[in-house]
């Protein structure tokens, strides 16, 4: 990542496009280093690691993204130029909150089968494991990576962006009928922050209310409290709220209480939900777990 963050010491803004190829560049990496492929195939090693080096570094604060796509040092990762240790990697990152924040909401998932502090597993701990839970953990530990490779994606992206995005989750969920239906209502600016109306079955004999932002700080419980209140407005019984960002500890404990039956959607939530009904996923490889049968050999 070192080489990465020092590709940023002009205080210029950068596309991680260009940082790869004065990546590379300075690496005096050759064509064939380049082009190499992870073992999915759908992507070169060397892309791979630049692109995840950016979302690391600004999940540590090193980097900062003004606007989407683009990527500039921030006054940490300066500090950090100014004596460069001899790695950059993650075992450095975990000394900055932010970053150990990030790892531990994004390993929660982990099993905790060969865990240690901070969720994370290591090499000898995956050793004592059986081939099995290795496969499981190597999958929750993917997983659980992706998670936060979308949601990065997702803060960048564009509010008209954000709102198919909710089309495409609900559709796929199961809510909103059909796409062209949630299409017609999402999006469109309501009375009191509601920012579309819902089938929550085909038939639409129940609808949803949905409030759809991409916030950066953490929403509090007056926002909440201002889209129960839109909902009481409307005689609405259901409402979906979804951020990017996180909900506050007494923004939960609102809608506990709330008459409104209210979902709080966090950023979090909303990647793991994004893979679970492969929105903005999609599959590489399928890997059949064998065992043997003993129903086989019964009669030898």
């Amino acid at each position: 990542m070192l080489p990465v963050l020092r590709e940023f010491a002009d205080g210029a803004e950068h596309s991680p496009k260009a940082i790869r190829l004065k990546v590379a560049e300075q690496l005096h990496l050759s064509p064939d280093d380049i082009a190499e492929r992870v073992p999915s195939g759908t992507q070169s090693r060397f892309a791979n690691r630049v692109a995840w080096a950016h979302i690391y570094l600004k999940r540590a604060e090193l980097l900062t993204s003004p606007r989407r796509g683009v990527y500039r040092i921030a006054s940490r990762g300066q500090e950090v130029l100014k004596s460069p240790p001899p790695k950059l990697d993650m075992v450095f990152l975990e000394r900055y909150p932010e970053y150990r924040e990030f790892r531990a909401r994004n390993s929660s998932a982990v099993p905790e089968i060969g865990a240690s502090e901070n969720s994370k597993v290591s090499s000898p701990e995956i050793a004592v494991l059986t081939p099995d839970e290795q496969v499981r953990v190597g999958y929750q530990l993917l997983r659980a990576d992706l998670a936060a490779q979308l949601l990065e994606r997702v803060s960048l992206a564009s509010p008209r962006f954000f709102e198919e995005l909710v089309i495409d989750l609900l559709v796929a969920i199961g809510y909103g009928g059909s796409y062209s239906d949630a299409a017609q209502v999402v999006g469109k600016s309501g009375d009191g922050g509601i920012d579309g109306i819902i089938k929550e079955d085909r038939l639409g004999l129940e609808s949803i209310y949905v409030q759809a932002k991409r916030w950066e700080s953490t929403v509090g419980r007056p926002d909440v409290q201002q889209f129960a209140g839109a909902l009481h407005g409307n005689r609405a019984r259901k409402g979906v709220m979804i951020t990017t960002s996180n909900f506050s500890k007494e923004a939960i404990e609102y809608v506990k209480t709330s008459p409104i039956a209210i979902v709080l959607i966090s950023g979090t939530h909303l990647a793991d939900l994004m893979v679970e009904f492969g929105v903005g996923v999609s599959d590489v490889e399928t890997i059949k777990l064998k065992k043997l049968d003993e129903d086989y050999f019964a009669d030898e």
